[in-house]
């Protein structure tokens, strides 16, 4: 049984811990809601380039653009970002089971034969797949420190070359997608060739526009645009999911410290209640031996 002394050092611990988790439970609510704003802001932008780029296409014709054209997948290449620090809960774990997952069933064999390659965005995911039996060609570790524009345009500019050089066929992105504070869902996009839908996003027929300069010249200005924008957003989208992940899970962690603290003193106090009696029950047999004597 612990004595009185590792009872009192345990709850002193367990205070300190908590008065850490309470910080970083409010540090975590501060970025988020700045976070949140950033994917509400960012989100109808997203959008809205999307719809304009399908309107293109739509007026376009014939498609010869190498970023839009399916092409026979030999080999594939997945974007999985994950956070650069821990302490969120299932945020990270999850993702990477996720991301096993899907090129185990999507994939099979393409990983055990080089086909598959991971450009990781975030440190636990930089840990985790570079450690294993993954081909990570990209790493991008430590990009949420200081999360910039700068770092989607260097994402989209590798996987760009890439797939120009013809070292994939295909492009995806997995990332956690901001729902709510205590909500997120992991997401499976393709991100090239650059998936285009008839009509532009649009229920009522196109406009005839005439385009100055011609569609071609705005389709080169656009797609670039397009993709480091898309993956800005989903940069955010993770940021914002990062944080409400933390902040739930430093919430849990101070309540489970505070039934923690009073499981402890309920041992404290039986404890220090059993020493009273003991020193009681020696007094009353040394006066009663005294009075026998």
């Amino acid at each position: 049984m612990a004595t009185l002394r590792e009872v009192r050092s345990r709850i002193s611990g367990v205070k300190k811990t908590q008065k850490i988790t309470k910080a970083m439970k409010m540090v975590a609510a501060a970025k988020m809601r700045q976070a949140q704003q950033n994917v509400l802001s960012a989100r109808p932008y997203a959008r809205k380039i999307g719809e304009i780029l399908g309107s293109l296409l739509d007026a376009a014709g014939e498609i010869t653009e190498t970023l839009l054209v399916e092409r026979e997948v030999r080999n594939t290449a997945v974007i999985v970002v994950t956070a650069d620090r821990g302490l969120c809960g299932a945020f990270n774990s999850n993702l990477i089971r996720a991301t096993h997952n899907h090129l185990g069933t999507r994939y099979p064999g393409w990983n055990e034969s080089g086909r598959v390659k991971l450009l990781c965005v975030g440190k636990k995911g930089v840990d985790f797949f570079g450690k294993r039996e993954y081909t990570v060609s990209s790493r991008f570790s430590g990009a949420f420190q200081q999360l910039t524009f700068g770092t989607a345009q260097e994402i989209v500019r590798t996987v760009l070359s890439g797939f120009r050089a013809g070292e994939y066929d295909h492009v995806e992105v997995m990332y956690n997608e901001f729902r709510s504070t205590s909500q997120q869902r992991i997401v499976v996009e393709q991100f090239l060739p650059i998936p285009h839908k008839g009509g532009g996003g649009r229920k009522s027929p196109a406009a005839d526009y005439i385009y100055e300069p011609d569609r071609a010249a705005l389709l080169g200005a656009l797609l670039p645009r397009h993709l480091n924008f898309q993956i800005w957003r989903i940069l955010l989208e993770s940021n914002a999911s990062e944080q409400g992940a933390r902040m739930t899970a430093m919430e849990n962690a101070t309540r489970n410290a505070d039934e923690m603290i009073d499981a402890l003193q309920l041992q404290y106090n039986k404890a220090r209640q059993a020493a009273i009696t003991k020193e009681l029950l020696e007094v009353v047999a040394g006066a009663e031996a005294l009075a026998q004597a």
